[in-house]
Parts: C-alpha cells; structure tokens; sequence
C-alpha cells in the first residue's frame, strides 16, 4: 500500500490505477507531495467518478483549468498544470492507446523504462528517474536494470525522494535529505554579501 498523501482513499486510488498515480508524479512540484498525490483524487471526484485519459484529453482546455481552479485548487498554478496534465494524457493515448501501465508494461529492461518516461511531456531526467524508482520500489515494476535506470534514487535504503516514503518516519527522513540539500547548495552560492 502506497502513504503519500495521509489519506488512505488517495492512496488506495494511487495503488490501484495508473494514470492516478502518473498524475501525482506530474503535479508534484511547488507544492506539498501530500497535495500533489492526493490531487488525482480530487480530480476524480470532480470528473464524475472517472480518470480517463481520453476523457481528460478531449476536455477543452479552459473546462480542464476551471476544473483544477476550484476551490480548493487542485495546484498552485492550477491553469498551466492542468495543461500539463492535458499533454500527458494525450501522449498515453497516442503512444500507449490510452493504457497508463503500458509505460512500464513495455519495458524490457530499466534503460526503456527510463527513456518511456522521460518521453512523457514534463518528465526531466531527474523527475523520470524518481518515478521509476517509486514504481521500483513501492509497486514492484523492476524490469532488468530499474534500480540503475533510476540513478541514486534506485538505492536501497535512501530516503532521497518519494520513492522512498511508506510512513509518517520515512517522510521525515526524506524532507531531512531535501533541507540538507538545500542548504548544501546554499553554502556553494558565491558570498554577494
């Protein structure tokens, strides 16, 4: 069972379908991951019951922006991420026939399963490699080389991102690791002082 939003239907929701939990991975910057996660949720909710990626890709974009506005917004920037979320369920139409799995289900070894993420609209390579370590380690997709497709977050025993939360303990250890690096980077900026 996934814990990344304190809600155990969320989680649940993340666990049991895909494009629930793509979602989250996409919403889960400048805001809180609890948040993030939980936003699939609520977008269901809002939807009607349903998360369908050719649902979603055929909504017209400011329907989908009004949607994510709502109050509570479903983001801090609900209009541009609403468009990202739009993109992403258009590239799991095209490119997997609107099975959110198939990102993973298709691949043979952690290299492609890297490279179908980092395909997708908005995934950088350090935002694929947590992903691919969270389906890794927390949903058991571990097709031949995940955990070195997934860089430093592959690690066993790390606490470097989502990929590693499963408790209320495990989420302290890995906002400890992020102040950590934030501070280190801090120390390295040049003294304009």
């Amino acid at each position: 069972m996934l814990w990344l939003t304190g809600d155990a239907d969320a989680d649940a929701l993340l666990a049991s379908e895909p494009l629930a939990l793509l979602i989250g991975m996409v919403l889960d910057q400048q805001i809180p991951m609890e948040r993030a996660f939980k936003a699939p949720y609520d977008l269901k909710e809002r939807l009607g019951g349903v998360l369908d990626p050719a649902g979603i890709a055929a909504l017209p974009p400011d329907d989908l922006a009004a949607v994510f506005a709502a109050k509570p917004a479903l983001h801090r920037f609900p209009r541009s991420m609403a468009g990202r979320v739009q993109e992403v369920c258009v590239a799991v139409l095209d490119t997997y026939d609107g099975d959110t799995s198939a990102i993973w289900t298709s691949a043979v070894d952690g290299k492609q399963l890297l490279a179908n993420v980092k395909a997708l609209p908005g995934f950088g390579d350090q935002k694929a490699k947590i992903f691919v370590a969270l389906l890794g380690k927390q949903l058991g997709v571990r097709p031949p080389g995940w955990d070195k497709a997934a860089g430093n977050y592959g690690e066993s025993g790390s606490f470097r991102s989502v990929a590693d939360i499963d408790s209320p303990e495990t989420l302290a250890k890995v906002r400890q690791f992020k102040q950590a690096m934030k501070a280190e980077a801090r120390a390295k900026l040049p003294n304009t002082g």
